[in-house]
């Protein structure tokens, strides 16, 4: 990977670069935002034990939004030269001058920005100084520990990725903030035979803010061999309403939905199922959801929003009640509210837990389907109408019974949601939705 700078002085470069760009266009009489960032990765791919590809990236860019009254206007630039500074600058003037006016355009009320100098420390920046080489011998030998596990019959390949950005933030307000953050992956994708001859794969993965966290990579291995062998020999189900428990891997999913229907741009829009639910209630009364951007080398976590914005942990689901929308100062302007710091999109989310693993959310449900894949795109948060197809496993009497695939499971999500009977402890540290197995009662499940 290319050399990392020392974090100080990578900070002080890129605040110099934004504070410019704001300068140029206050000289010009615009009001300004600017975004410098500024990333430096690696990625190795191997198949069969073989190098498939090799990327090293270094993408530094400099993106700046001008206002002029409440017209806007935008410019991005990788040069960060003076003059190409400028030049950015001056087409984003150009542009603002031919756009119409709205009057929810502007920077955010001087109020809502938060005080960079008290952010909090998030523990979000682990740079990994990974040598190509070193790389392609973690991915080698995760793939190893899974191929030569009995029953497996391919790979699709293994990759180590390691990454590191550093974003620098100014505006005319006065505003002025860094931020510096790591994400690291290692993980591969198996193949395994069926007794007709079918394929089945599977895969298993990590991604952390510190390579320390990580399992040992022969364990990452194994687990994607076994995940694989499991699915062979997958049957379909009788149409009926099953119990189902979504798996934490696809259990993030059904958060995400309701993020986007609570989100300002569909509330201003009234392209939401959630239109006049607000402080009505939604989920069952046990259940709580929060935000907290603030949550150590959390993947949601920040000291302040992509606009500059304060963010604080808040409750977004209170008793089961909907109390916490997700709103950008264009948005909130348009709603006439204030800004949640949500630009950018929804920090962490964390909700009730009622069980403490898997296992026991699937002793309690008895009999039903355990989702671990979700396929297609069928969801409409407009309507809240959910259709997706899927895969896991039949279980009886509180344990998996056999492999299912080719099912489908539908429904509105209110309904879904207001069925919510139980949340195991096993959500995965790298989501922003630390929803983990997700249990819900009588849900439509379409299959043979």
């Amino acid at each position: 990977m290319a050399t990392i700078p020392s974090l100080p002085e990578w900070h002080n470069h890129l605040r110099h670069y934004a504070e410019a760009a704001v300068a140029v266009a206050r000289r010009a009489g615009a009001h300004a935002h600017a975004v410098v960032s500024d990333e430096i990765g690696l990625a190795v791919t191997v198949r069969r034990g073989q190098l498939d590809t090799i990327e090293h990236h270094r993408e530094r860019t400099l993106a700046i939004t001008v206002y002029l009254g409440h017209r806007t206007g935008h410019a991005t630039t990788s040069d960060l030269s003076p003059r190409a500074i400028e030049s950015a600058v001056a087409a984003a003037l150009a542009i603002a001058r031919h756009t119409a006016e709205d009057p929810a355009a502007g920077l955010p009320d001087p109020d809502w920005l938060a005080n960079s100098a008290e952010s909090p420390a998030l523990d979000l920046y682990h740079p990994w100084p990974l040598t190509a080489e070193e790389a392609i011998l973690l991915a080698q030998r995760v793939e190893r520990a899974g191929i030569e596990t009995p029953g497996i019959v391919n790979s699709e390949g293994a990759q180590c990725a390691t990454g590191v950005e550093v974003r620098a933030i100014a505006n005319t307000l006065g505003f002025s903030g860094v931020t510096a953050e790591s994400s690291h992956a290692l993980g591969c994708t198996l193949l395994a035979q069926s007794d007709d001859g079918s394929l089945v794969r599977d895969a298993a993965w990590v991604s952390r803010r510190s390579p320390a966290l990580f399992p040992a990579p022969d364990a990452i291995g194994s687990e994607a061999a076994q995940k694989t062998l499991v699915r062979r020999n997958a049957r379909k189900i009788a149409t009926g309403r099953y119990p189902v428990i979504f798996s934490p891997e696809v259990a993030p999913s059904l958060i995400a939905h309701f993020v986007a229907a609570a989100s300002g741009g569909a509330l201003y829009r009234r392209a939401s199922f959630l239109l006049e639910r607000f402080d009505a209630p939604l989920f069952p009364s046990w259940f709580q959801l929060s935000e907290d951007p603030w949550l150590p080398q959390g993947y949601g976590s920040c000291p302040f929003d992509e606009e500059g914005v304060r963010v604080a942990p808040r409750a977004v689901v209170a008793e089961g009640r909907w109390v916490g929308r997700f709103l950008t100062t264009y948005s909130a302007r348009k709603l006439g509210l204030t800004s949640t710091g949500n630009a950018g999109g929804a920090h962490n989310l964390l909700p009730t837990v009622t069980h403490p693993n898997q296992q026991a959310l699937l002793a309690d449900m008895g009999q039903g389907l355990l989702i671990t894949e979700l396929l297609g795109h069928g969801v409409n948060t407009v309507t809240g109408e959910y259709s997706r197809g899927a895969a896991g496993f039949w279980c009886e009497k509180g344990e998996i019974a056999y492999p299912v695939h080719e099912v489908t499971v539908a429904g509105l999500l209110p309904e879904l949601y207001a069925r919510l009977q139980g949340i195991a402890d096993d959500a995965r540290p790298d989501r922003r939705f630390r929803l983990g197995s997700a249990w819900i009662a009588d849900v439509q499940v379409a299959g043979r």
